[in-house]
């Protein structure tokens, strides 16, 4: 059953029409159901689109990762956060407090010396430091 999003111009109010079929919405008049007044006009409702990952990734300035090496750690958790929104996963608490972190400013040797399990997994616990985390973005 489609429906409509409407403004009414009479009552100054946003209303939704639902109709049986399309063929129906094109054959009827418009009518607001609060006060019966015909002056409205459509309103287009937000539309989402459904993205590849690849094209999702693609969006990322390659620029911005060329910028990596001089970045301060705000900028770095940045382009962090940005990058796991572009992926739609969910990566889990350590990583949003880590990112949180970076965007405060703080040190990512500090922030992985603090966060052990975080370091293993990221493979930061041997003498490689936060660059190879770094490397890896």
């Amino acid at each position: 059953m489609p429906s409509y999003d409407y403004f009414c111009h009479d009552c100054r109010k946003r209303v939704t029409l639902h109709y049986s079929s399309v063929t129906a919405y094109a054959a009827a008049t418009p009518t607001c159901p609060r006060c019966g007044g015909t002056h409205l006009t459509r309103r287009i409702k937000r539309v989402r689109v459904i993205r590849s990952e690849e094209s999702r990734l693609e969006t990322l300035d390659d620029a911005a990762l060329d910028d990596l090496d001089d970045a301060d750690p705000a900028t770095m958790g940045r382009l962090m956060r940005r990058m796991a929104e572009e992926t739609g996963e969910d990566l889990g608490d350590e990583f949003n407090e880590f990112v949180g972190r970076l965007e405060k400013g703080e040190d990512p040797e500090q922030i992985a010396a603090s966060m052990p399990e975080l370091a293993e997994e990221a493979g930061l616990d041997d003498d490689s430091g936060f660059g190879a985390l770094e490397d890896e973005l």
